[in-house]
Protein backbone atom coordinates (compact mmCIF):
# COMPACT_ATOMS: atom_id res chain seq x y z
CA UNK A 1 0.00 0.00 0.00
CA UNK A 2 1.07 3.52 -0.06
CA UNK A 3 1.56 6.22 2.36
CA UNK A 4 1.26 10.03 1.25
CA UNK A 5 4.77 11.79 1.58
CA UNK A 6 4.65 16.06 1.08
CA UNK A 7 6.16 17.43 -1.76
CA UNK A 8 7.75 14.78 -2.89
CA UNK A 9 6.92 11.69 -5.76
CA UNK A 10 9.27 9.09 -5.91
CA UNK A 11 10.03 5.91 -8.08
CA UNK A 12 10.81 3.00 -9.20
CA UNK A 13 12.91 0.37 -7.64
CA UNK A 14 14.37 -2.29 -8.53
CA UNK A 15 16.19 -4.33 -8.98
CA UNK A 16 17.85 -2.07 -10.67
CA UNK A 17 18.64 -4.89 -8.22
CA UNK A 18 21.35 -2.68 -8.40
CA UNK A 19 20.70 -0.24 -10.04
CA UNK A 20 19.44 1.33 -13.33
CA UNK A 21 16.66 2.49 -14.79
CA UNK A 22 15.30 5.84 -16.05
CA UNK A 23 15.70 9.84 -15.41
CA UNK A 24 14.33 12.55 -16.58
CA UNK A 25 16.18 14.95 -19.63
CA UNK A 26 18.13 17.75 -18.48
CA UNK A 27 19.77 20.24 -20.57
CA UNK A 28 23.95 19.50 -20.80
CA UNK A 29 27.07 20.62 -21.78
CA UNK A 30 30.05 18.84 -22.59
CA UNK A 31 33.23 19.63 -20.23
CA UNK A 32 36.38 18.36 -19.95
CA UNK A 33 34.71 15.53 -17.58
CA UNK A 34 32.44 15.08 -19.74
CA UNK A 35 28.28 15.72 -19.80
CA UNK A 36 27.50 18.79 -17.10
CA UNK A 37 23.63 18.96 -16.40
CA UNK A 38 22.72 22.92 -16.77
CA UNK A 39 19.84 25.35 -16.14
CA UNK A 40 17.97 26.98 -18.56
CA UNK A 41 16.43 29.78 -18.63
CA UNK A 42 14.55 29.69 -22.58
CA UNK A 43 12.90 26.16 -22.41
CA UNK A 44 10.31 24.87 -20.43
CA UNK A 45 8.76 21.46 -19.65
CA UNK A 46 4.99 21.77 -19.81
CA UNK A 47 4.02 18.08 -19.20
CA UNK A 48 5.57 14.70 -18.30
CA UNK A 49 3.74 11.46 -18.65
CA UNK A 50 6.17 8.39 -16.67
CA UNK A 51 5.00 5.14 -16.96
CA UNK A 52 6.76 2.71 -14.62
CA UNK A 53 6.50 -0.94 -13.93
CA UNK A 54 9.00 -3.60 -13.85
CA UNK A 55 8.81 -4.50 -17.66
CA UNK A 56 9.05 -1.00 -18.98
CA UNK A 57 9.54 2.71 -18.82
CA UNK A 58 7.83 4.61 -20.94
CA UNK A 59 8.10 8.67 -20.52
CA UNK A 60 6.63 11.52 -23.20
CA UNK A 61 7.77 15.31 -22.45
CA UNK A 62 5.99 18.44 -23.93
CA UNK A 63 8.87 20.77 -24.50
CA UNK A 64 8.35 24.49 -25.08
CA UNK A 65 10.56 27.21 -26.37
CA UNK A 66 10.04 30.75 -24.64
CA UNK A 67 11.86 32.79 -26.37
CA UNK A 68 12.04 34.36 -30.35
CA UNK A 69 14.50 32.31 -31.16
CA UNK A 70 15.77 28.78 -32.13
CA UNK A 71 17.85 26.65 -28.73
CA UNK A 72 20.37 24.82 -30.00
CA UNK A 73 21.62 22.41 -26.91
CA UNK A 74 22.87 18.39 -25.83
CA UNK A 75 19.76 17.00 -23.85
CA UNK A 76 20.59 14.04 -21.68
CA UNK A 77 19.28 11.53 -19.90
CA UNK A 78 21.21 9.57 -17.40
CA UNK A 79 20.68 6.31 -16.28
CA UNK A 80 20.24 5.01 -12.52
CA UNK A 81 23.91 4.22 -11.67
CA UNK A 82 25.28 0.40 -11.52
CA UNK A 83 26.90 -0.31 -8.42
CA UNK A 84 29.76 -2.56 -7.41
CA UNK A 85 29.75 -4.79 -4.50
CA UNK A 86 28.87 -7.90 -2.80
CA UNK A 87 25.37 -8.18 -2.79
CA UNK A 88 24.45 -9.14 -6.44
CA UNK A 89 21.28 -6.83 -6.66
CA UNK A 90 21.19 -6.01 -10.48
CA UNK A 91 20.64 -8.61 -12.96
CA UNK A 92 22.33 -6.67 -15.78
CA UNK A 93 26.40 -6.29 -16.02
CA UNK A 94 25.91 -2.59 -18.38
CA UNK A 95 22.77 -0.73 -18.85
CA UNK A 96 23.86 -0.54 -22.62
CA UNK A 97 22.02 -4.21 -22.43
CA UNK A 98 18.55 -2.44 -22.38
CA UNK A 99 17.12 -1.44 -25.26
CA UNK A 100 16.25 2.51 -25.52
CA UNK A 101 14.68 3.91 -28.32
CA UNK A 102 13.60 7.95 -28.17
CA UNK A 103 11.79 9.56 -30.70
CA UNK A 104 11.39 13.66 -31.10
CA UNK A 105 8.25 14.70 -32.83
CA UNK A 106 7.38 11.24 -33.67
CA UNK A 107 10.53 10.42 -35.30
CA UNK A 108 13.28 8.45 -34.44
CA UNK A 109 16.46 10.21 -32.85
CA UNK A 110 19.89 8.12 -32.16
CA UNK A 111 21.44 9.01 -28.57
CA UNK A 112 25.07 8.68 -27.87
CA UNK A 113 26.00 7.46 -24.63
CA UNK A 114 28.48 8.76 -22.48
CA UNK A 115 29.95 5.89 -19.69
CA UNK A 116 32.21 6.37 -16.44
CA UNK A 117 33.43 4.24 -13.78
CA UNK A 118 33.52 6.83 -10.33
CA UNK A 119 34.19 6.00 -6.91
CA UNK A 120 33.13 8.58 -4.42
CA UNK A 121 33.74 11.87 -6.95
CA UNK A 122 36.32 10.89 -8.50
CA UNK A 123 36.19 9.63 -12.27
CA UNK A 124 38.72 6.29 -12.71
CA UNK A 125 37.54 5.45 -16.16
CA UNK A 126 40.80 6.42 -17.57
CA UNK A 127 42.54 4.84 -15.22
CA UNK A 128 40.33 1.30 -15.27
CA UNK A 129 40.18 0.84 -19.17
CA UNK A 130 44.18 1.56 -18.66
CA UNK A 131 44.14 -1.79 -17.11
CA UNK A 132 42.27 -4.05 -19.14
CA UNK A 133 39.18 -3.90 -17.50
CA UNK A 134 35.84 -2.87 -18.24
CA UNK A 135 33.77 -0.14 -16.73
CA UNK A 136 31.18 -2.24 -15.48
CA UNK A 137 31.90 -3.60 -11.98
CA UNK A 138 29.58 -6.78 -12.92
CA UNK A 139 30.12 -9.61 -14.98
CA UNK A 140 32.17 -12.34 -16.01
CA UNK A 141 33.89 -9.91 -18.72
CA UNK A 142 35.20 -8.08 -15.77
CA UNK A 143 35.42 -11.18 -13.40
CA UNK A 144 37.68 -12.42 -15.74
CA UNK A 145 40.18 -9.35 -16.05
CA UNK A 146 40.48 -9.06 -12.70
CA UNK A 147 42.00 -12.55 -12.76
CA UNK A 148 44.71 -11.73 -15.17
CA UNK A 149 45.73 -8.45 -13.02
CA UNK A 150 49.43 -9.17 -11.84
CA UNK A 151 49.37 -8.53 -7.90
CA UNK A 152 51.01 -4.96 -7.39
CA UNK A 153 47.40 -4.00 -9.68
CA UNK A 154 45.40 -5.80 -7.58
CA UNK A 155 46.88 -4.50 -4.23
CA UNK A 156 46.76 -0.87 -6.17
CA UNK A 157 43.05 -0.87 -6.29
CA UNK A 158 42.29 -2.56 -3.14
CA UNK A 159 44.34 0.43 -1.33
CA UNK A 160 42.44 2.77 -3.95
CA UNK A 161 38.91 1.59 -2.29
CA UNK A 162 37.84 0.46 -5.74
CA UNK A 163 38.31 -3.40 -5.06
CA UNK A 164 37.71 -6.22 -2.51
CA UNK A 165 40.02 -8.94 -1.97
CA UNK A 166 37.71 -11.81 -0.64
CA UNK A 167 39.90 -14.60 -1.71
CA UNK A 168 40.47 -17.76 0.82
CA UNK A 169 42.62 -20.89 0.66
CA UNK A 170 40.78 -24.08 0.74
CA UNK A 171 42.91 -27.16 1.28
CA UNK A 172 45.55 -25.66 0.37
CA UNK A 173 44.58 -24.15 -2.71
CA UNK A 174 44.25 -20.27 -2.91
CA UNK A 175 40.67 -19.28 -4.56
CA UNK A 176 40.46 -15.56 -6.17
CA UNK A 177 37.76 -13.81 -5.63
CA UNK A 178 38.09 -9.79 -6.10
CA UNK A 179 34.75 -7.41 -5.85
CA UNK A 180 34.90 -4.50 -7.65
CA UNK A 181 33.36 -1.38 -5.47
CA UNK A 182 33.30 1.23 -8.48
CA UNK A 183 30.31 2.87 -9.71
CA UNK A 184 29.19 2.65 -13.29
CA UNK A 185 27.50 5.38 -14.78
CA UNK A 186 25.50 5.82 -17.81
CA UNK A 187 23.81 8.75 -20.13
CA UNK A 188 22.30 8.94 -23.34
CA UNK A 189 22.44 12.01 -25.28
CA UNK A 190 21.84 14.09 -28.18
CA UNK A 191 21.63 17.00 -29.50
CA UNK A 192 18.27 18.97 -29.60
CA UNK A 193 17.25 22.05 -31.43
CA UNK A 194 14.38 23.67 -29.91
CA UNK A 195 12.78 25.84 -32.59
CA UNK A 196 11.52 29.17 -31.06
CA UNK A 197 7.93 29.21 -29.71
CA UNK A 198 7.23 25.92 -30.53
CA UNK A 199 6.38 22.80 -28.75
CA UNK A 200 8.62 19.76 -29.04
CA UNK A 201 7.37 16.21 -28.41
CA UNK A 202 10.39 14.02 -26.83
CA UNK A 203 9.77 10.35 -26.14
CA UNK A 204 11.94 7.61 -24.50
CA UNK A 205 10.82 3.63 -23.93
CA UNK A 206 12.98 1.36 -22.63
CA UNK A 207 13.51 -1.85 -20.47
CA UNK A 208 14.49 -1.30 -17.07
CA UNK A 209 17.13 -3.16 -15.44
CA UNK A 210 15.03 -4.36 -12.23
CA UNK A 211 16.45 -4.95 -8.98
CA UNK A 212 15.50 -7.54 -5.87
CA UNK A 213 15.87 -9.82 -3.82
CA UNK A 214 14.67 -13.78 -3.01
CA UNK A 215 13.52 -12.86 0.16
CA UNK A 216 12.33 -10.06 2.06
CA UNK A 217 12.50 -8.45 5.37
CA UNK A 218 8.79 -7.69 5.33
CA UNK A 219 5.77 -9.80 7.57
CA UNK A 220 7.67 -10.81 10.05
CA UNK A 221 7.59 -9.59 14.01
CA UNK A 222 9.48 -7.03 15.06
CA UNK A 223 11.59 -8.51 17.91
CA UNK A 224 12.36 -6.03 20.61
CA UNK A 225 10.73 -3.36 19.07
CA UNK A 226 13.41 -3.26 16.28
CA UNK A 227 11.55 -3.49 13.12
CA UNK A 228 13.41 -6.02 10.65
CA UNK A 229 12.33 -4.06 7.53
CA UNK A 230 13.05 -0.73 9.23
CA UNK A 231 15.54 0.98 6.52
CA UNK A 232 13.58 -0.35 3.15
CA UNK A 233 10.16 0.50 4.98
CA UNK A 234 11.51 4.24 5.08
CA UNK A 235 13.33 4.07 1.52
CA UNK A 236 9.81 3.07 0.08
CA UNK A 237 7.55 4.78 2.83
CA UNK A 238 5.71 1.33 3.67
CA UNK A 239 2.48 1.98 5.63
CA UNK A 240 0.89 -0.37 8.18
CA UNK A 241 -1.72 -1.67 5.31
CA UNK A 242 1.54 -2.59 3.19
CA UNK A 243 3.09 -4.43 6.34
CA UNK A 244 -0.15 -6.29 6.93
CA UNK A 245 -0.48 -7.71 3.29
CA UNK A 246 3.10 -8.77 4.20
CA UNK A 247 2.37 -10.90 6.94
CA UNK A 248 -1.07 -12.20 5.41
CA UNK A 249 1.03 -13.40 2.87
CA UNK A 250 3.37 -15.39 4.93
CA UNK A 251 0.33 -16.42 6.94
CA UNK A 252 -0.77 -18.09 4.19
CA UNK A 253 2.47 -20.17 3.55
CA UNK A 254 3.63 -17.65 0.76
CA UNK A 255 7.17 -17.45 0.03
CA UNK A 256 8.18 -13.18 -0.31
CA UNK A 257 10.36 -11.38 -3.09
CA UNK A 258 11.35 -7.94 -3.79
CA UNK A 259 11.57 -6.47 -7.09
CA UNK A 260 13.08 -2.83 -6.91
CA UNK A 261 12.99 0.22 -9.70
CA UNK A 262 14.33 3.48 -9.60
CA UNK A 263 14.19 6.49 -11.66
CA UNK A 264 15.88 9.85 -12.00
CA UNK A 265 12.93 12.82 -10.97
CA UNK A 266 15.63 15.20 -10.03
CA UNK A 267 16.75 16.56 -13.33
CA UNK A 268 13.65 17.71 -14.12
CA UNK A 269 14.16 20.61 -12.21
CA UNK A 270 16.61 22.08 -14.58
CA UNK A 271 14.45 23.33 -17.06
CA UNK A 272 13.14 27.06 -17.00
CA UNK A 273 9.87 26.31 -15.16
CA UNK A 274 8.32 23.77 -12.67
CA UNK A 275 6.69 20.75 -14.58
CA UNK A 276 3.71 22.33 -15.83
CA UNK A 277 1.52 18.76 -15.89
CA UNK A 278 3.07 15.97 -14.08
CA UNK A 279 1.55 12.80 -14.44
CA UNK A 280 3.23 9.05 -12.93
CA UNK A 281 1.71 5.63 -13.27
CA UNK A 282 3.28 2.55 -11.53
CA UNK A 283 1.98 -0.42 -12.65
CA UNK A 284 2.85 -3.66 -9.92
CA UNK A 285 2.39 -6.30 -12.42
CA UNK A 286 -0.32 -8.43 -10.82
CA UNK A 287 -3.10 -7.60 -9.05
CA UNK A 288 -2.08 -9.87 -5.96
CA UNK A 289 1.27 -8.35 -5.76
CA UNK A 290 1.88 -5.48 -3.13
CA UNK A 291 3.56 -2.01 -4.23
CA UNK A 292 4.98 0.65 -2.23
CA UNK A 293 6.71 3.99 -2.98
CA UNK A 294 6.56 7.72 -1.47
CA UNK A 295 4.45 10.05 -3.38
CA UNK A 296 1.60 12.58 -2.87
CA UNK A 297 -1.79 12.44 -3.73
CA UNK A 298 -1.59 8.52 -4.77
CA UNK A 299 -4.63 7.63 -6.34
CA UNK A 300 -5.48 3.63 -7.22
CA UNK A 301 -6.31 3.72 -10.99
CA UNK A 302 -6.84 -0.17 -11.85
CA UNK A 303 -6.25 -3.28 -9.89
CA UNK A 304 -2.77 -3.09 -10.46
CA UNK A 305 -1.94 0.98 -11.22
CA UNK A 306 -1.35 3.41 -9.03
CA UNK A 307 -1.36 7.66 -10.07
CA UNK A 308 0.08 10.66 -8.85
CA UNK A 309 -0.83 14.53 -11.13
CA UNK A 310 0.83 17.64 -9.92
CA UNK A 311 0.84 20.82 -11.37
CA UNK A 312 3.69 22.62 -11.61
CA UNK A 313 5.95 20.80 -10.36
CA UNK A 314 9.93 20.31 -9.42
CA UNK A 315 10.82 17.18 -8.41
CA UNK A 316 13.25 17.18 -5.07
CA UNK A 317 13.86 13.20 -4.96
CA UNK A 318 14.46 10.65 -7.07
CA UNK A 319 11.52 7.30 -7.63
CA UNK A 320 12.48 4.15 -6.05
CA UNK A 321 9.61 1.69 -6.13
CA UNK A 322 9.46 -1.56 -4.22
CA UNK A 323 7.08 -4.59 -5.79
CA UNK A 324 6.25 -7.63 -3.06
CA UNK A 325 5.54 -10.70 -4.57
CA UNK A 326 4.31 -14.27 -2.52
CA UNK A 327 4.84 -17.22 -3.81
CA UNK A 328 4.09 -20.42 -2.64
CA UNK A 329 6.87 -23.05 -2.48
CA UNK A 330 6.18 -26.32 -2.50
CA UNK A 331 7.81 -29.10 -0.41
Amino acid sequence: MIRPKPGIAALLAAFLLAAPVGANDSVASMGAGGLVFQRTDGIAMRSEDLYVSAREIRVRYRFYNRTDRDIGTLVAFPMPDLRGGIESDVAIEDPLQMPFTTTVNGRRVATNVEQKAVFGDVDHSDMIRGLGLPLSPRGEATMRALATLPRPQIDMLVEMGLLEDRSWTDAGVRRLELVPLWTLRTTHYWTQVFPAGRELDVRHRYAPAVGGSVGSRFGYPAPDGVDPAGEDAARYCADDAFRAGARRMRTRGLSLSETWVDYILTTGANWAEPIGDFRLVVDKGRSRNLVSFCGEGVRRISSTQFEIRRRNFTPTRDLSVLILTGERIDD
